[in-house]
């Protein structure tokens, strides 16, 4: 028996141009954020990874890998677009209990879809769908599991378009074969406390008991990988946001204070808007800067709880002029100690009838179009740096592009 589909989605970024441009299939592509030698590519297709070329790899050095290679300026609006076409074909075969992220997503099964040989023709019935209702590049692998870490790892075990089952039966003698860093949780920080406990294999650590386990990890998160790798489905507590942002990679033209300048303003008001959307009061702001010459600059300061975009700007130009002089790399704002807004508490010092502005102009855009209507100021910078894309586990809602 089997309870949970993990579906990941092949070379997703390059899949999807693969789709989109037929004359590219086959061949070897890299997905990078802007044309420079210096930047890394966000994705790398199938083709191009027999050569050794993956995500984080340098344009220089993906050429030097990968002579045939072509570069293509990532297009996040196609991706959220094959997205929702994505999610609408998987779930015309199974309900998706959860999207992770923009190429992951995974589903709960129920009744006799966990019996293993229906389980099969559920995973192969979604290949099938895809294929024919998105398109022949955009495969995906499955993991099969008694819980959904599992399910996660399976799927990782077999690409490009795999298909692993991972039963209780068959741990922990299934896991053997893997490295620690496979397993979801175990990064370069995590592996190196195992291996300060004598720690160095996946056998090793399947045979902790659970009080070790917990040890190690140093409380709770050390009970659920027990019960993880032991095929138990324990929950997982529902994230809660702390925090809101965005950064960017400023393009050569903005490299200088006043280009930099004018792209984090623009980051600072798109946070503003995710914030009022997803109904929450922020009451700290941090900017961060990276600049080329190998320094990073980081500085919060405390405002009053609001979710105003002038109030917002007002106090990112305060961080600003304690700026240090350098040429600016990558610019970051970012929105700490959320309230929810049933919990926000009205204060003297902030105009509401402001804040209702915000969300006023928030529904004009969504109504009338992006730029409809623009804080003072910013409106001719919408066509400037800092496009949207897709975060790590946000996908965008197209009314974002």
């Amino acid at each position: 028996m089997v309870h949970w589909l993990f579906l990941d989605l092949d070379s997703y970024f390059a899949s999807c141009e693969q789709q989109a441009r037929p004359d590219l299939r086959g061949k070897p592509v890299g997905v990078v954020p802007l044309v420079a030698e210096t930047t890394v590519c966000l994705a790398a297709s199938r083709e191009a990874k027999k050569y050794g070329v993956k995500t984080g790899t340098l344009v220089a050095e993906a050429r030097i890998r990968c002579p045939e290679i072509t570069f293509i300026i990532a297009r996040h609006d196609l991706y959220t677009l094959y997205h929702k076409t994505i999610i609408e074909a998987v779930e015309t075969c199974i309900p998706i209990d959860s999207v992770l992220s923009i190429d992951e997503m995974i589903c709960e099964l129920r009744g006799s879809q966990r019996e293993l040989s229906n389980a099969l023709a559920l995973a192969d019935k979604i290949k099938t769908t895809l294929r024919q209702r998105v398109g022949e590049t955009l495969t995906c692998s499955i993991g099969l599991a008694s819980n959904r870490f599992l399910a996660k790892v399976g799927s990782d075990m077999n690409k490009p378009n795999g298909l692993t089952i991972i039963r209780e039966s068959d741990l922990p003698y299934a896991l053997y074969p893997l490295k620690l860093r496979d397993f979801p949780g175990i990064g370069p920080r995590m592996e190196r406390r195992l291996l300060d406990h004598g720690i160095s294999s996946v056998r090793e650590l399947c045979s902790l008991p659970m009080d070790r386990m917990s040890e190690v990890w140093g409380g709770v998160v050390g009970e659920r990988f027990y019960h993880w790798l032991q095929g138990k489905d324990v929950e997982l507590n529902e994230t809660v946001h702390r925090s809101l942002g965005h950064q960017h990679v400023l393009e050569p033209e903005f490299r200088t204070p006043q280009g930099a300048w004018m792209v984090t303003k623009k980051l600072l008001v798109k946070v503003a808007v995710r914030l009022r959307k997803e109904g929450n009061y922020a009451r700290r702001l941090s900017l961060q800067m990276r600049f080329t010459e190998d320094l990073y600059w980081a500085k919060d300061i405390k405002i009053e709880e609001t979710q105003d975009t002038l109030t917002l700007l007002a106090a990112l130009r305060r961080l600003w002029t304690l700026l240090p002089e350098g040429t600016p790399f990558r610019t970051s704002v970012t929105l700490f100690d959320l309230v929810p807004k049933n919990r926000h508490q009205l204060s003297l010092l902030v105009n509401p009838s402001r804040e209702n502005l915000g969300e006023a102009m928030d529904h004009i855009n969504t109504k009338f179009g992006k730029g409809a209507v623009s804080v003072g100021g910013l409106m001719e910078q919408d066509q400037i740096g800092a496009p949207t894309r897709i975060a790590f586990n946000r996908v965008p809602d197209l009314d974002e592009f």
